[in-house]
């Protein structure tokens, strides 16, 4: 789960912004390395409350949801998912088929090398019908590593000390702690998948490093993503989406240098430039240049800020939403605004939208409910509906969110339906 909370002070300068592309397709379970395929299909169309989606081969349903499917230990997560028996699991997976969406996001989802996590919530949760909602399959995913828990091997956080989760490339406490997964329905070209997990901080130019905080030996190492970036294509007919992943990190938990502000702004601002076709990018295969211009794309994730309030650096999110070639659909609920103005506190100051809140923190003292959650796609794709899982009350659906202690997750699924054409 994540928080934001510390006010920020800090104006930055304007930088370029640029945007990328991808396209999701369905069925289920997989086998293999860290991106598998394969497995049997089904599962068709619908959503929550009549929202269905149907014009199975015009519309597809992209959503991105934080489902804080992360655990305090190695090897945990496998063994939880390995019965049917776990509630937050299960619950998780409702909320999955009630929104049915054909390319799905999980942020906070333990990266295991084998896929074998990934396969388990498949078979024992998605499908298997969970109280009375339709079994859902995705033949196709895709995991990778993550920079959580991965030592480097110096003192990264100034305590004094070399070792533990504040000085892994990205916060955990083992590797792959906090990972995420990409579930579709339609296929994923896993010859074309890039990953930018080891792309260097410092390599970004106009960067917004703390050099006074990082040593020179320490700037040089750092890496950008705090879990990892994924350019992964999805293949819709004919057509070819690139479902831009990541989960940079919560712009807190640091000091005055604001290490981790300043880096999840270049974390959203990496996206920004990969859609303009920046040069300077490069994957792990050393593969050089952001996304071919023309490419159809969705970015998607958890990324821990919001446009007016919180604690993110000024714009941060807006490098993408003020984007000349990203949409912002602006989904909404009626859960939003309602608990908003019911639990008060830091809500009442804010300036944002609260039907646009996808997150449900802590109210006193701060950082009160935001926008964190994005699924942002390119302009030639035609949005078709758009919305945030976040029931009222009175809707009995509003057992799958709950409030803290939550029975899910302190994020709601955010989805868009888009015209694939």
């Amino acid at each position: 789960m994540t928080t934001l909370s510390r006010a920020r002070l800090i104006a930055l300068p304007s930088l370029l912004l640029l945007t990328s592309g991808l396209v999701a397709t369905a069925a289920p379970p997989a086998t293999a390395g860290p991106g598998h395929h394969g497995g049997h299909h089904g599962g068709h169309h619908g959503g929550h409350h009549g929202g269905h989606h149907g014009h199975a081969k015009e519309t597809v349903r992209f959503q991105t949801f934080n489902a804080s499917l992360n655990r305090a230990t190695a090897g945990q997560l496998v063994r939880d998912l390995s019965t049917r028996d776990n509630a937050q699991a299960a619950t998780v997976a409702e909320i999955v088929q009630r929104t049915r969406p054909d390319v799905l996001l999980l942020n906070e989802f333990d990266y295991v090398a084998d896929g074998s996590a990934v396969d388990l919530f498949r078979r024992n949760y998605l499908e298997v019908g969970q109280q009375g909602a339709r079994p859902i399959h995705y033949r196709y995913s895709y995991v990778a590593p993550s920079n959580t828990g991965v030592p480097s091997g110096f003192d990264l956080d100034g305590n004094g000390t070399v070792g533990g989760g504040n000085d892994a490339y990205g916060f955990g406490d083992f590797e792959g702690q906090y990972g995420m997964v990409v579930l579709s329905r339609y296929p994923i070209d896993q010859r074309r998948v890039r990953t930018f997990q080891k792309f260097r901080w410092q390599d970004m130019p106009g960067n917004l490093i703390p050099t006074d905080f990082y040593s020179l030996e320490e700037q040089a190492a750092l890496r950008l993503s705090s879990k990892s970036h994924w350019d992964v294509p999805i293949r819709i007919g004919r057509e070819t989406v690139h479902f831009l992943a990541s989960h940079p990190t919560p712009p807190t938990f640091d000091g005055p240098e604001d290490r981790n502000g300043r880096r999840n702004h270049d974390e959203i601002r990496f996206w920004a430039d990969y859609v303009s076709g920046a040069r300077y990018v490069y994957d792990d295969r050393g593969r050089r240049g952001g996304l071919a211009r023309g490419s159809s794309f969705v970015i998607a994730g958890d990324q821990n800020a919001d446009p007016l309030d919180g604690d993110s650096v000024a714009a941060a999110i807006d490098q993408l939403l003020d984007h000349r070639a990203v949409n912002d659909p602006l989904p909404t609920s009626a859960g939003g605004p309602e608990a908003a103005a019911r639990q008060g506190g830091a809500n009442a100051a804010h300036r944002g939208d609260p039907a646009l809140d996808t997150a449900d923190f802590s109210d006193s003292p701060a950082p009160g409910n935001l926008r964190a959650d994005y699924v942002l796609p390119s302009r030639d794709l035609r949005v078709r509906g758009a919305g945030v899982f976040w029931p009222t009350p009175s809707d009995p659906l509003s057992r799958l969110t709950g409030e803290y202690p939550f029975p899910s997750s302190d994020h709601r699924a955010v989805w868009v339906d888009l015209r694939v054409h």
